[in-house]
């Protein structure tokens, strides 16, 4: 079955339909995840059998600044009743930013079975299908533990910075306003902590939200390259990294890049700009 019609994207699979998920709710090989920006939003109405994996809560580490341990996130995937063979669905609010910051830890540790609805809550909602209040009762299985993170999806500070001094492509994802330093945050969330507004020297501002249409759903390949590629001078070979604040935007654009469009190095600095704009040292453009 054709997970989504073809728009010509460079791994057409990654993304599922609502309709497919509404299809395909009871099959045992299948996890549906909702994640979200607020964790206000599962309590109140998911899909049905939906589990909730929560951004702060379970893919990031209680007391350092860094995702889970290996061991952390195996706990995580026994809680939410999945296996290595298990095909996860993520999806959320938010224009599935949190849903694609999902998908791409669960790349880091190795967990490729896993694929994005297309529109996510947003065109669930809007189609009237439904939502349910009941949590899930899920019998916990047996996950191994990963032997390693893949970094090779991911940027660090060092690596940023030698990154932009090489004049090597970074995507700015961030809105306008805390692109040039007017802000630090977006208008409708808290202030993450950064003491100094701008970006990366070199850095290109394509906000994540370009990206979809009005309903939530992923442009056509064509547009998006017509974004990425024509207008900003991105090239599919090229070593590109993304960022934003606190790295949901990022992987959002990392994904558009990766799976949709096909580039070959792409990383997110999920680090982003609660990082950067605390750094002694390092270097601000306005």
């Amino acid at each position: 079955m054709t997970k989504i019609d073809n728009r010509g994207y460079a791994v057409p699979d990654v993304l599922v339909s609502t309709e497919w998920v509404a299809e395909n709710l009871e099959r045992p090989d299948l996890r549906i995840v909702e994640s979200n920006s607020d964790p206000l939003v599962y309590p109140l109405g998911h899909i049905s059998g939906a589990v909730e994996v929560d951004w702060a809560r379970d893919l990031n580490d209680q007391i350092r600044r860094d995702n889970v341990s290996s061991q952390a996130f195996a706990s995580m995937a026994e809680r939410i009743g999945i296996t290595p063979e298990t095909t996860v669905v993520f999806y959320g609010d938010s224009h599935n930013w949190w849903a694609t910051y999902a998908y791409w830890v669960f790349q880091l540790f190795g967990h490729s079975r896993a694929k994005v609805m297309d529109g996510g809550r947003l065109k669930w909602e809007r189609e009237g299908r439904l939502l349910t209040g009941v949590e899930p009762e899920i019998a916990a299985t047996r996950y191994p533990t990963p032997q390693r993170r893949d970094s090779s999806m991911r940027a660090f500070r060092d690596e940023v910075l030698a990154h932009a001094e090489a004049g090597l492509p970074l995507v700015d994802t961030r809105t306008p306003l805390e692109f040039n330093g007017t802000r630090r945050h977006m208008l409708e969330y808290p202030d993450e902590g950064a003491l100094r507004g701008g970006h990366i020297p070199g850095a290109m501002s394509v906000p994540a939200k370009v990206s979809i249409n009005e309903d939530g759903t992923f442009k056509a390949a064509d547009k998006l390259r017509a974004v990425y590629v024509e207008e900003h001078g991105l090239r599919p070979q090229e070593k590109v990294i993304t960022y934003c604040r606190i790295g949901e935007r990022a992987s959002h654009t990392w994904f558009v890049l990766s799976c949709l469009l096909g580039f070959s190095d792409v990383r997110n600095y999920d680090g982003s700009w609660t990082e950067w704009g605390n750094l002694v040292g390092v270097p601000i453009e306005r």
